[in-house]
């Protein structure tokens, strides 16, 4: 059965900094591009990065550009997400999720993504 497990999540004041973590297990983890979303409350789920399989592609959303760093250790089955200068409208549950094939398969939206974590909730207060 595959899994993937988020942790990490926390309240943080703005300017803070979070490292989200990702455990996949019951796949060749290696095999799989892997990509971070977010939902807030009342917005659709947007991915915020990126990652290829190899882990020598990274992506990012405009917002999150330069605060935000995606790597992957293969393993340890382990995808990060390191979060600093975080802004109030940081806050929302954060997804990772994984698809076999290229970092293009990660649509913006999710769809055709293969396995879904359950998500960690991120507050950054003001």
């Amino acid at each position: 059965q595959v899994q993937l497990v988020e942790s990490g999540g926390g309240l943080v004041q703005a300017g803070g900094s979070l490292r989200l973590s990702c455990v996949a297990s019951g796949l060749t983890f290696s095999d799989y591009a892997v990509g971070w979303f977010r939902q807030a409350p009342g917005k659709e789920r947007e991915v915020v990065a990126r990652i290829s399989w190899s882990g020598s592609t990274t992506q990012y959303v405009l917002s999150v550009k330069g605060r935000f760093t995606i790597s992957r250790d293969n393993a340890k089955n382990t995808v990060y997400l390191q979060m600093n200068s975080l802004k109030p409208e940081d806050t929302a549950v954060y997804y990772c999720a994984a698809v076999g094939g290229s970092i293009a398969s990660i649509t913006p939206t999710g769809t055709g993504i293969n396995y879904w974590g359950k998500g960690t909730l991120v507050t950054v207060s003001s």
